[in-house]
């Protein structure tokens, strides 16, 4: 299960539209888009950099995951993405391992993309988020 590379950084914040003056307008990196993801109740900015991206997000209601982080931790570093090629087995790998999952099974993007989440109890501290391309 070797990561094929670094899919995207994950930077919780407050407001996206306010974090973009620093990472779009200051700094330089370009904007692709912006998505309202209701499953996870966040607004993502999605920023190319290099072979990945920066992904700026931001809860919208005050119940989400990354709206409870945001309030416990504040902004900062939320989570960092790797691509993998099967993200059945790689789950499957790690859970054989005792890795503490969040999930267990794989959700979907709406566009096809699976994803899991790692818990940081398990990786030294870090949110892990396993990606499989479709």
């Amino acid at each position: 299960m070797p990561p094929i590379k670094i899919n995207h950084i994950a930077i919780v914040v407050e407001d996206v539209q306010a974090a973009l003056s620093f990472w779009k307008d200051a700094l330089g990196v370009p904007l692709q888009h912006v998505e309202h993801n209701e499953d996870e109740a966040v607004d993502i900015a999605f920023m190319p950099l290099g072979e990945g991206e920066i992904e700026l997000i931001a809860p919208f209601t005050e119940d989400s995951g990354v709206a409870k982080y945001l309030a416990k931790k504040g902004s900062g570093l939320h989570h960092l993405c790797l691509d993998v090629d099967d993200i059945e087995g790689a789950l499957a790998q790690l859970k054989a391992k005792d890795v503490e999952l969040i999930n267990e099974t794989p959700r979907t993007r709406p566009d096809g993309t699976r994803y899991a989440f790692v818990h940081p109890k398990s990786t030294g501290g870090v949110l892990l988020e396993l990606y499989e391309k479709v």
